[in-house]
């Protein structure tokens, strides 16, 4: 595998040459002014990446990805050295323009950020060569057996680079800000597929090499692979399915309706750039519910609850096709111009595929959620605002519900006093307008005043922008939103409370969405007999979906409902997503202050769970 792989490494080196629209696009990157990054080593604004030439080898015994990252790169007059982000990477060799040098030079390490890895250019530098190996230390990276995978039949490697994680499989200029294409060689086992977040294969090929071409510039954040065994399966024109055999046709039927989608938000705000939209279900152990990464998809197989009823993800994932992938935050500061935006518009979505109702049960989760994350944050209020100051800080301590609920209540509440039609008129034009580029919440704003206001002062202040933005909290003009069918469930509600009969209730044709208001608002304490009646009756504990299991189970650890103890432990074991695993074990914590239970728990799971929840966890657990 060595051999080869070096071999391979050397003639990809060979045929590397000059790509024209690399040479006409350098000027223009030479001429763009970058936002300062705040958590990249990279200096943009003296010499910067335009184009990727990565050519790897993903080695599944030893756990390593290692080959070479050839950057075809912009040097300002007078510059004299290149920067790039790594964090645990072994740098085995570097070349600048084809030539090997030792002019090269790895900093000081900080915390979340790594080492810089400097290269000695000069202003007519064209490109510089990285040869380098993964190790241990690579968060980004998830290595699963055989066991931990839907088929156990052969292992699995994905990528999670998003917000900082980049750095720690390939060496890149890891901000937000900094975007560039790239073309990839990658080499797996025989009888494995490679997929990456460009143009993909549909099949295996024996060989083991696939080529890959992503021609639209992106950040280091969506850079993505995966390889296992996975089939394909076309949903639409341009939508379709990848997932593990066993997985791939009920993930096809989950997903029948992404087509629609990609149909109606291409209608709403401009035609989608990037050519194919795919899906590819991963093993339960991803730590998020999807991962926009631009033509795949990363999605986590609990949403396939067997009707459809968790497919606003999706939607929320192809809306990010638009606000993240195109128009992309400069810095971590402004994440919530990425997913405030996406849950407006994946809402949008869902209201033209499934009706305004059915988006309105969301937009009221969506409350509740944002509501649930004030009251935890209530010590750090700082953190309440749209626009963050994440400096000397992790990345991900900004990925609160703030900036995807508050952000999205903050964009509602101007559609409402605005109008739709005039506020769908600005959003197009803010992503035609800002197509392939990054934006500052600063410029947005400035667009909105002068776009959406015609520049008026007074009703800038009467919508209280700055407010929403720069300050902690919500503000009283905040737009309310009404559901009949939750009024419905809130009187099925209080029915049971007032009679403690579940057979009182009319519970008929509820889906996903009411049965988690009916739990959320139930008591803070209910009691075994109570919890007793509700799980013989609608079967909580073994229900497979998976949102609702998870608020089961908080409740049942709150209340000490024995019975469903099992059932918990299994979850935990099998299911790798943040989003549960935080609120079940930080329930375990409050009632077992001794951390025996979920400790015993963590013991046996933690291998399943990527560094993404890990990280969590081993703070939550004091391990």
């Amino acid at each position: 595998m060595r051999l080869f792989q070096t071999l391979f490494f050397l003639s990809f080196i060979v045929t590397v040459g000059c790509k024209t629209e690399v040479a006409e696009s350098t000027d223009a990157q030479t001429a763009t002014v970058y936002a300062e990054p705040i958590h990249s080593y990279a200096e943009p604004n003296k010499a910067v990446v335009n184009h990727l030439d990565l050519d790897v080898a993903v080695n599944f015994e030893e756990k390593v990805i290692e080959g070479s990252a050839t950057y075809d790169i912009s040097v300002r007059k007078g510059v004299e050295k290149i920067v790039f982000d790594t964090r645990n990477l072994e740098i085995k060799g570097v070349m600048v323009d084809g030539v090997s040098t030792e002019d090269f030079w790895l900093g000081p390490e900080k915390p979340w950020m790594g080492i810089p890895l400097e290269i000695k250019v000069s202003d007519t530098t064209k490109s510089v060569t990285i040869e380098y190996a993964t190790t241990d230390g690579a968060d980004a990276l998830q290595w699963l057996n055989a066991d931990q995978t839907a088929d156990k039949t052969a292992p699995f490697l994905f990528t999670q680079s998003q917000a900082i994680l980049a750095r720690t499989w390939l060496p890149c200029q890891d901000s937000p800000g900094i975007r560039y294409t790239y073309d990839a060689k990658v080499l797996v086992p025989s009888g494995m597929l490679a997929l990456m977040s460009a143009s993909n294969p549909t099949e295996v090929d024996s060989s083991g090499i696939y080529t890959f071409k992503m021609e639209q510039p992106i950040p280091s954040y969506l850079m993505a692979l995966a390889v296992g065994n996975l089939n394909y399966k076309s949903v639409g024109e341009v939508a379709g399915v990848y997932a593990e055999p066993s997985v791939l046709e009920s993930a096809a039927y989950e997903f029948e309706d992404m087509q629609k989608m990609v149909d109606v938000a291409s209608e709403m705000y401009g035609e989608y750039a990037w050519g194919k939209y795919d899906v590819l279900v991963l093993p339960p152990s991803f730590p998020f519910g999807g991962m926009e990464n631009p033509r795949l998809t990363f999605a986590t197989p609990t949403i396939l609850a067997g009707d459809k009823s968790l497919t606003a993800l999706v939607a929320h994932e192809l809306a990010h096709s638009w606000s993240g992938n195109l128009v992309t935050n400069s810095t971590w500061n402004d994440f919530w111009l990425n997913e405030g935006f996406t849950v407006y518009f994946e809402l949008r979505i869902m209201e033209e595929v499934f009706g305004k109702e059915y988006a309105d049960m969301l937009a009221i989760l969506s409350w509740q959620d944002l509501q649930h994350e004030l009251e935890s944050m209530s010590d750090q209020p700082e953190d309440t605002k749209l626009k963050l100051e994440l400096t000397d800080r992790d990345p991900d301590d900004g990925m609160t519900s703030i900036a995807y609920d508050k952000g999205y209540y903050f964009l509602r509440t101007l559609e409402e006093n605005v109008g739709r039609e005039k506020f769908d008129e600005f959003l197009k034009g803010h992503f035609q307008s800002n197509t392939f580029s990054t934006i500052s919440t600063e410029r947005f704003l400035e667009n909105l005043k002068a776009d959406l206001l015609n520049g008026s002062e007074e009703k800038y202040a009467e919508l209280k922008i700055k407010q929403w933005v720069y300050e902690p909290g919500i503000p009283s003009n905040v737009v309310k939103v009404e559901s009949p069918l939750f009024a419905q469930v809130e009187e099925q509600l209080s029915k049971f409370i007032e009679t403690n009969d579940v057979n009182a209730i009319d519970t008929a044709n509820w889906t996903t969405h009411q049965w988690l208001h009916f739990l959320r608002n139930m008591p803070t304490e209910v009691n075994i007999e109570q919890m007793q009646a509700l799980d013989s009756k609608f079967g909580f504990t073994n229900t497979g979906n998976s949102e609702i299991a998870a608020v089961w189970f908080v409740m049942a650890i709150e209340n000490g409902y024995e019975p469903a103890n099992q059932a918990i432990e299994e979850f935990l074991i099998r299911v790798g997503r943040r989003k549960f695993l935080a609120p079940i074990y930080g329930a375990m914590v409050k009632a077992d202050p001794t951390l025996e239970r979920p400790r015993a728990i963590y013991e046996k799971a933690r291998a399943n769970y990527h560094s993404v929840s890990t990280n969590t966890l081993d703070a939550m657990l004091e391990i």
